[in-house]
């Protein structure tokens, strides 16, 4: 049996490294160096309770207000943060500098407004999400050049645009998702550095045209969402270069016609990977390309017949795909 001294050393060691310490209120699980702290009524980050050697912090449903540097600095090996639904205002510059070895930074459901610069720098950060927060302008000054992000999500924010500076510091980036803001345009070379990116969310924001030459460096673009914008008119060669997509979300825009030649470039739609769902669509002669493109491509439209007329009345209501030549009037 071991002498009680023995195990006093025994102990003093393991409390000297962090092994058995743990945040009040906290969960803690060894093997994963992991810390969980779930709806507890904590209002700062719990730094001194920390293993130094913790890899991954998940903190949800607290009165966090803000969190700075130094307190990050206290699991100088940390990996993945998690800060999902607290109630954090402000965020401390060089915020990152005492974890290098961070990867993923989750910040989901805060309430953020403003940033610092450099904010997002001194870290290998691959993923980073602001989603529903109250942003209201993104700056290039958060991220360092050439960052390492591939995953961005700045959805559910207020952002009225993105500038073109801060897109051009993320070479690597394969998913973008500015969801559910204020976007009223996308400049027309924001996306030129963007030759990775696989998937671009834009959903329910308010576009209503988009530049040409918008996707023209895009080609390994495969899932595009622009549903719940007020799109009324897309330029001839949008698509151009986006032989890689799979997917492709138009629903609940202002469209009424389509150019023709529009859809020609989307060789590599998947099965109902195209939605057109809830546009006006007015059923005359300038529907002609987009009712042959759906004769002949029924199986990459999703719910083709509800692709119905808004106009002329007297086709209210009417699948486009129903309609004959005769009533289209097409016969020459």
């Amino acid at each position: 049996m071991k002498s009680w001294c023995a195990l006093a050393v025994l102990s003093l060691a393991y409390l000297c490294h962090g092994a058995l310490s743990c945040p009040p209120l906290c969960k803690c699980y060894r093997r994963r160096a992991e810390v969980v702290c779930n709806e507890v009524p904590l209002t700062e980050y719990p730094s001194e309770g920390l293993w130094q050697n913790t890899t991954l912090v998940t903190l949800q449903f607290t009165n966090i207000t803000s969190i700075s540097e130094q307190q990050l600095s206290a699991t100088p090996l940390l990996q993945g943060l998690h800060l999902y639904s607290n109630h954090l205002q402000n965020l401390s510059a060089h915020l990152l500098r005492g974890v290098p070895h961070l990867d993923t930074l989750d910040l989901t459901g805060n309430q953020l407004s403003v940033l610092p610069a450099d904010v997002f720098d001194h870290a290998p950060l691959r993923n980073l999400v602001l989603k529903n927060n109250a942003i209201e302008k993104a700056d290039a000054e958060w991220l360092p050049d050439n960052s390492s992000i591939t995953w961005l999500d700045i959805s559910g924010n207020s952002l009225t645009k993105v500038p073109a500076a801060l897109l051009q510091k993320l070479p690597h980036l394969e998913n973008l998702d500015l969801a559910n803001n204020r976007l009223d345009q996308i400049s027309a070379n924001s996306l030129d550095l963007l030759n990775k990116l696989e998937r671009l969310n834009l959903r329910n924001n308010k576009l209503d045209t988009l530049d040409a030459s918008v996707f023209q460096s895009s080609r390994n673009l495969t899932y595009l969402f622009l549903s719940r914008n007020n799109l009324n008119k897309l330029p001839k060669n949008l698509f151009q270069e986006l032989s890689q997509l799979k997917l492709l979300c138009l629903d609940e825009n202002q469209l009424s016609h389509i150019p023709a030649g529009l859809l020609d470039p989307l060789s590599s739609l998947e099965e109902e990977g195209l939605d057109l769902t809830s546009n006006p669509w007015l059923c005359d002669r300038k529907v002609r390309y987009l009712w042959g493109w759906l004769q002949k491509n029924k199986k990459k439209v999703f719910l083709p017949e509800s692709i119905v007329c808004a106009r002329p009345q007297s086709l209210e209501g009417r699948s486009l795909m129903s309609l004959t030549e005769r009533e289209l009037n097409l016969q020459s």
